[in-house]
């Protein structure tokens, strides 16, 4: 009985073993699923959006929006053809992409031209299609994190032809900074990004752009890597802010998020 009981014991305690590494097995299958037919988070680790998105901002990309290619798949596994389900993005999104150069990299930038569309910047101006973007100046943006020394920018609402409304920074203009003429040549990539020659945007291809518009690689400047972004590089679309904290601590500094956590921006939507 002594032997019964101890094997019954041990049957026991493996199958507490068993279940406890199915159930294991299973949480880590549903967690690959959601975050890639679903929802993936992503953090902002630049300046490039701004004030749209901060450096420390922690978010939710919607998988769905777009439908999926073999970058929404993990480590990028080419078992999706091309793209499947999709549903383009609209102009004034804001998008998670692979860059086109450089596919292991992830970009977060806002749509502004979209396939077919003629695109240029002129003293500053989005052109699309030969209009100006409509925008209206607001209050100073005032740039500034823990420690360092607060920069003052001009801050402007961006209405795209669509009716999308979003915000954007520029610094002042510098008198003494030349500006070129303006360019005629779809050919010319050189230059200054404030004074581009036209983009004329590709078939199934969007041209992206960041909200801090003097500091951000996109698909206006020359070697960034971006260029024009193919519908297969979309990862998905940025819905809202989940968690966000300054400078003056790490996501893991947990002691210190009472003083570091932006209360203003956790659950705040994306537009």
């Amino acid at each position: 009985m002594k032997n019964k009981a101890s094997g019954y014991k041990q049957s026991k305690a493996a199958g507490g073993i068993g279940e406890t590494v199915r159930t294991i097995i299973y949480a880590v299958a549903i967690a690959i699923g959601v975050r890639t037919f679903a929802y993936e988070p992503f953090n902002i680790p630049s300046g490039s959006m701004k004030p749209t998105l901060l450096v420390g901002d922690y978010l939710f990309v919607s998988k769905f929006s777009y439908g999926y290619s073999r970058y929404s798949l993990p480590f990028g596994l080419p078992l999706i053809p091309g793209r499947i389900f999709y549903q383009p993005p609209q102009r004034g999104d804001v998008v998670v992409f692979k860059q086109p150069a450089n596919p292991s990299v992830d970009f977060i930038k806002r749509v502004i031209g979209l396939p077919g569309d003629k695109v240029q910047i002129i003293k500053g101006t989005v052109y699309i299609n030969d209009v100006p973007v409509k925008r209206t100046r607001t209050d100073a943006y005032v740039d500034s994190e823990p420690g360092t020394v607060p920069t003052i920018l001009e801050g402007y609402n961006e209405t795209l032809p669509n009716g999308v409304t979003h915000e954007i920074i520029l610094r002042s203009p510098d008198p003494a900074r030349p500006t070129r003429e303006v360019c005629t040549d779809p050919h010319d990539r050189t230059g200054d990004p404030e004074n581009t020659c036209p983009f004329i945007v590709p078939a199934d291809h969007f041209f992206m752009m960041g909200d801090n518009r003097d500091n951000s690689a996109d698909s206006r400047v020359e070697g960034s890597g971006v260029g024009m972004v193919p519908k297969e590089n979309l990862v998905g679309h940025a819905q809202f802010i989940f968690f966000s904290i300054d400078s003056s601590a790490q996501w893991w500094e947990f002691w210190k998020w009472p003083f570091a956590i932006r209360y203003d921006r956790l659950f705040k939507g994306i537009r």
